[in-house]
């Protein structure tokens, strides 16, 4: 089943804030990526012909379990399901040029996600993400390192819109991003929890 929506924090980590040149907000920053952009394990990641520049952003998702709306932090941590690991997709020369993300992170492909983990509850500051391209360390961090936390997000992001069950929450992208070219095998890893590995191509 496919999500009805899949939400991203931006700028959450302060490393990753600021190798673009952006201040950390002060408040949490929010978009949402379309259920159409979704991959699974081992699909290939498709680099669009708009742009120039396309990079692999690796992230903590959250997968909602029940639904959620108005909901405090205690309640919020209750409705999650599952964690899996996701790859945030990005044209980053579009999201340069664009006032809003839309564009830059919802081309076909531009959401790789792997196997989510259920059934159990998760320490959410010692999970640890880490992004691989071509077998070689791109980024790592721990969820602690996060400038808002997992609950405070949930709840945060309940207060604008629903959460229904089957969504993801993308929690952001540490330090590290870096761009993608034909032939490349990106791989997020959230160790002993889940992990995506996709190859990437030109569009045909």
């Amino acid at each position: 089943m496919k999500p009805s929506k899949i939400v991203c924090i931006g700028r959450n980590y302060v490393d990753h804030a600021k190798e673009l040149g952006n201040e950390v907000p002060k408040e949490p920053l929010f978009f949402l990526k379309p259920p159409s952009s979704l991959i699974g394990n081992d699909e290939a990641i498709v680099l669009p012909p708009q742009s120039s520049r396309v990079e692999f952003e690796g992230e903590i998702a959250i997968v909602i379990g029940t639904r959620l709306k108005n909901a405090s932090e205690a309640e919020a941590l209750a409705a999650v399901a599952g964690v899996v690991a996701l790859n945030d997709v990005t044209a980053r020369d579009l999201q340069r040029t664009d006032s809003q993300w839309t564009r830059a992170k919802g081309f076909d492909t531009f959401c790789a996600v792997g196997t989510p983990k259920t059934g159990e509850s998760f320490d959410f500051g010692a999970l640890e993400i880490v992004t691989r391209v071509n077998g070689k360390e791109r980024q790592r961090a721990h969820g602690r390192d996060m400038v808002f936390s997992v609950p405070f997000l949930l709840s945060y992001v309940s207060r604008v819109m629903t959460l229904e069950p089957g969504d993801l929450l993308a929690t952001g992208t540490p330090a590290g991003v870096g761009p993608l070219a034909p032939g490349d095998v990106v791989e997020v890893e959230i160790p002993g929890v889940s992990s995506v590995r996709n190859s990437v191509r030109s569009a045909e």
